[in-house]
């Protein structure tokens, strides 16, 4: 199975790379022409610079999959695995010392991997194009902060998983699941206010006249105004954008500051009403659910590969392989077996980005200002707006812009009709 493996690893991968090509060449058709939608909002110069934007990360993203890609197959194909292996159990006498030493030695030697593209897309790209306003003593104290988190998370989730895999070696299965989801939930319900400030500054929005029109929209869809916080954002980078965190009684929609300087007061109005839409809507929960369904069946499936002596052969490895490293195996095979199912929830997020505006639409009566502010956030984050179908349909998690100011004003039209 190891040819077979390998030839539909290269398949997916070239089949992404075409994709790829596939809409920047879209983008080079099409880039010098202004959609409709956005006439004064951008000029011709202003197409240019977001299409060299796309091009130049685009590249570098082109790269950094290479360079992955390549290791990928050194370490699975090329039998690092083993000697990386049997290295670490070396290392440990102890059965959780060693799988916590497997992850996270793997890990950091990982992200080092990627440092330098994370410092040239930081300060070579992102500062070409005016978005640049980290430091490197900011940059670097992120890493550091990051790093230290992740390794006291990962550490802590593979000692619990490995310790009810000993606990329990005919059920584990369940008993992972189980864990893994409640501490999903307890990490929702933690990050808002233990992880996050750790790195940005919350405070609620501060915007003059700002907060009256907040609190009567958020009051027409049955909320409390003290969720919605802007975030220094600028402090990092100039790009704007708002999401939603947290759940239950800390759930919150936050706002960047870049993005209130941008916008009117209308069109703010209008990017929160289209997060409270997600909220509203029951997308959070229903995502949730969704993915405990799958984790579950997951975990059952894990459950009875990862006991069966075949699985390493797959790759052409030996039959000894850790527990972790058989993971690591199992997780690759997943990836491929899962990659169809790509498109899907790429599909279901736009389904849910539409309801989320329709919901924003009929809050406020005023579709566009929502066309209006996302023509403000495609044009000031240089973002593609022509990208092809295909490309799109496999990788956006929301409509492309255009598609979304063009039916927003269509249902602007046919409100002020009615």
């Amino acid at each position: 199975m190891k040819l077979p493996l390998l030839c539909l690893f290269a398949a997916i991968t070239i089949f992404s790379y075409w994709l790829r090509h596939l809409n920047l060449q879209h983008l080079k058709q099409h880039g010098s022409q202004v959609p409709h939608g956005f006439e004064g909002a951008i000029d011709e110069q202003k197409l240019r610079t977001s299409s060299a934007y796309t091009f130049d990360s685009s590249r570098l993203g082109l790269w950094d999959s290479l360079f992955d890609n390549a290791l990928l197959l050194l370490f699975l194909f090329g039998g690092l695995i083993v000697i990386y292996d049997r290295w670490v159990s070396g290392l440990s006498d102890s059965y959780i010392v060693s799988a916590i030493l497997f992850f996270l030695l793997l890990t950091w030697i990982q992200t080092l991997l990627g440092v330098p593209f994370d410092l040239y897309g930081t300060f070579r790209i992102e500062a070409r194009y005016g978005f640049n306003t980290t430091t490197p003593r900011l940059w670097l104290s992120d890493l550091l902060k990051s790093q230290a988190i992740g390794a006291l998370l990962l550490a802590f989730l593979i000692a619990v998983v490995f310790w009810l895999i000993r606990w329990s070696p005919q059920h584990w299965w369940l008993w992972v699941w189980g864990f893994m989801a409640f501490f999903s939930l307890f990490m929702m319900f933690i990050s808002p206010y233990v992880i996050e400030p750790l790195f940005n500054r919350f405070e609620p929005v501060t915007e003059e006249g700002l907060e009256d029109e907040i609190r009567i929209m958020m009051e027409k869809a049955g909320l409390k105004v003290g969720r919605v916080m802007q975030m220094d954002a600028s402090k990092r980078s100039k790009h704007s954008n708002a999401y939603f965190t947290g759940i239950g009684k800390v759930k919150r929609i936050v706002l960047f500051d870049t993005l209130i300087k941008q916008m009117s007061h209308g069109e703010i109005v209008a990017v929160l009403a289209h997060e409270i839409g997600h909220w509203k809507k029951g997308h959070i929960w229903k995502r949730l659910l969704v993915a405990e369904i799958m984790a579950l069946a997951g975990s059952w499936i894990s459950f009875k590969l990862l006991a069966w002596p075949g699985l390493p052969g797959l790759l052409g490895l030996p039959a000894d392989l850790s527990l972790p490293a058989r993971m690591i195996v199992l997780g690759f095979i997943a990836s491929l077996a899962l990659f169809p199912l790509g498109p899907f929830s790429a599909w279901r997020s736009r389904c849910h980005e539409w309801e989320a505006d329709r919901f924003a639409s009929d809050l406020t009566g005023k579709p566009e200002d929502l066309a209006s502010a996302l023509v403000k956030l495609a044009v000031e984050n240089l973002s593609n707006l022509f990208p092809h179908p295909w490309y799109a349909a496999f990788h956006y998690s929301h409509p492309p812009a255009v598609e979304r100011v063009r039916t927003l004003r269509e249902w602007s039209e046919s409100g002020r009709q009615n």
